[in-house]
């Protein structure tokens, strides 16, 4: 039988870990969508790795108390490889199918970056704080459908030459000037996609100069949505558990 899974942040775990409570939306689709009643079992995963076995104690309207069986195997195992994507900001619903599919495809941590040719310009922190609230529920539902105990980190949007100098090997994807992947031996990379409107020459060199390797998909122009989702699924192929 499919888990019935649900979300609690660590804080909503009581610190003997008998008993959970889940809040807001998580309540609701516990009571009103799924119907469930007292006694019914369930999963609930923290979002940082650890996920447990659940019956439900009591539903109300706006929370749900679950007792907790002891901790299970997350649905899915997490990959080997931690990837931090970091990506140009990009209009619309793109940003918000990379942040989707990079979490279905193990990503650790997602970066919205600032860059030279973004597809669009944050108005103020307020604009940048509603954007990653959406993004980091976006995650939290990829996440659970995927079967991940682990919810990706989404940053806040910061500026490009933040993420050029990373303990981890670096790969800026590039139209131009770039070669093949190379193959490595880590186990954390840090992958750079750019915007619709690519990378000024001035970025390519940055990040060279910061010891990037620069990289180029194949023959043919890509989306920079399209773009992201490749890079996630090669790496974890060429390094991760995606084989």
């Amino acid at each position: 039988m499919t888990r019935r899974r649900f979300f609690a942040p660590p804080s909503a775990f009581d610190s003997s870990k008998r008993t959970v409570t889940l809040t807001a939306d998580e309540a609701r689709h516990l009571r009103e969508v799924l119907r469930l009643k007292t006694g019914d079992e369930v999963s609930v995963f923290d979002g940082a790795g650890k996920e447990f076995r659940a019956r439900v104690a009591q539903a109300r309207r706006e929370f749900a108390e679950l007792d907790l069986d002891g901790e299970i195997e997350p649905a899915r195992p997490e990959s080997p490889l931690r990837i931090t994507l970091a990506v140009a900001l990009l209009k619309g619903e793109k940003f918000d199918l990379v942040v989707q599919k990079a979490t279905e495809l193990g990503v650790m941590k997602i970066v919205p970056l600032i860059t030279r040719y973004a597809d669009i310009k944050l108005r103020d922190d307020s604009d940048a704080n509603k954007r990653v609230a959406r993004w980091q529920r976006i995650a939290l539902e990829a996440a659970k459908q995927s079967g991940r105990a682990v919810v990706p980190t989404i940053e806040n949007p910061t500026p490009f030459k933040s993420v050029l100098s990373p303990s981890d090997p670096c790969f800026l994807f590039s139209e131009k000037a770039g070669h093949g992947l190379t193959q490595i031996d880590t186990d954390s990379v840090t992958a750079i996609i750019g915007s619709e409107g690519g990378w000024s020459d001035e970025e390519i060199e940055e990040a060279r100069a910061a010891g990037a390797q620069i990289v180029t998909l194949g023959g043919r122009i890509l989306r920079a949505e399209t773009a992201a989702i490749t890079a996630a699924a090669l790496l974890q192929h060429r390094f991760g558990d995606l084989k």
